[in-house]
């Protein structure tokens, strides 16, 4: 047999092959950067790292000489006479039909951020990518989107376009889904005047949001304390866990007290702050009317402007500091309405009676003493 002939024959035991066509091959080399298969043509198949995944991978760890696999045609001829191959694109159009059923099942999935770019996240789902918007990444706004980075996250698949490449997945749904089966549930649960446990939120200048598991009350910063609080973060911190009081429920909105019964320092102020009592406490705050003197932790009491001194004086602050510490006399108390009023000025009226009592009590024993003096002096002349 010619030469020729022999060529012949061997052309015609070969396949024949058309771009796009689906082979499979025989690894017969694996190098770093691609895979050389035997397809049964004259040239070999050439598949690259690129066209193997969009994922990174090892090629010399994901693939040894012997295996068998599948790829697609991209070129018969790349110019040198090779057989240009891909098989991440036959990959995709399987996950792509992997991803069109949960589309349409409403599944959930589960899959890895794979980066995080302008504008969302991207998460491979075998060699498909799927983008979440930033929108729909959280029910909340998040400015920074880095920490999901490598995270596992659950999402649904809400549009599906492969064609446009447009495969969009939404991870808001499921937290708002979750949120309302978690409030659901806790409202059946809870009920004003009932003691809970909670995380810290959120905190701001006027209170702090508590999420209780499904719902977020709102705790006060009037209700943080039965004393005075200034600032809610001198108190909370982010992510502490909190026993609260479910003061009020008004639909959905839920607040909050940490003014717990037991530590109600009103609860025997009768007692203590009687009308007549003579207290010590420090100047809290000033108005142009007096000065609010704090007693004990959540008990304020009003020192009005015309019972600081015996003198008159314009302004409280002429005379007292905040800070300062002050004796005075309570002239009123109102437990109903939480009020108490001192005066300073009544313990000086009463500093000044005694000490003309005491005067007057001096000069009459002085007087009976010069006249027992008198009479003594009497009895020796005669």
């Amino acid at each position: 047999m010619s030469e020729e002939n022999f060529a012949e024959l061997l052309e015609e035991s070969l396949v024949t092959i058309h771009t796009g066509e689906i082979v499979e091959g025989t690894v017969i080399d694996v190098k770093e950067d691609e895979i050389i298969l035997n397809i049964g043509y004259k040239a070999d198949g050439i598949l690259s790292r690129s066209e193997y995944s969009n994922k990174p991978v090892n090629l010399i760890e994901e693939v040894k000489v012997g295996d068998k696999m599948q790829a697609q045609v991209l070129k018969v001829n790349d110019g040198e006479g090779q057989v240009l191959l891909t098989y991440k694109r036959i990959a995709i159009e399987q996950s792509n039909k992997r991803l069109e059923e949960a589309y349409n099942n409403k599944e959930v999935l589960t899959a890895t951020v794979a980066s995080v770019i302008t504008g969302g996240l991207i998460v491979m789902i075998d060699e498909s990518k799927i983008f979440i918007p930033a929108s729909l990444v959280s029910d909340v706004y998040e400015r920074d989107l880095s920490k999901y980075n490598g995270q596992e996250i659950q999402f649904v698949i809400t549009e599906f376009n492969p064609r446009r490449r447009r495969i969009i997945g939404n991870r808001k749904q499921l937290i708002v889904e979750e949120k309302q089966r978690l409030q659901k549930e806790l409202f059946e649960k809870i009920a004003p005047g009932m003691e809970v446990e909670g995380v810290v939120k959120n905190i701001t200048d006027f209170g702090a949001f508590i999420d209780l598991g499904g719902v977020d009350g709102l705790l006060h910063i009037s209700e943080m304390s039965w004393g005075r609080i200034d600032d809610p973060r001198n108190l909370l911190t982010v992510g502490e866990k909190i026993k609260v009081i479910i003061k009020d429920i008004n639909d959905t909105k839920v607040a909050l007290s940490l003014k717990f019964e037991k530590d109600n320092p009103w609860k025997d102020a009768a007692q203590k702050y009687s009308i007549g009592s003579i207290v010590t406490g420090k100047v809290a705050r000033m108005t142009d009317f007096g000065a609010f003197v704090e007693l004990a932790p959540g008990i304020d009491a009003l020192l009005h402007v015309s019972q600081i001194s015996l003198e008159h004086i314009e302004k409280p602050e002429d005379v007292l500091n905040i800070g300062d510490e002050v004796t005075a006399m309570v002239v009123d108390f109102k437990e109903a309405s939480r009020k108490i009023s001192l005066s300073i000025k009544q313990i000086l009226i009463a500093e000044e009676k005694n000490a003309k009592a005491n005067d007057d009590v001096a000069a009459e024993e002085a007087a009976e003493e010069k006249n027992d003096e008198e009479e003594a002096s009497e009895e020796v002349a005669e």
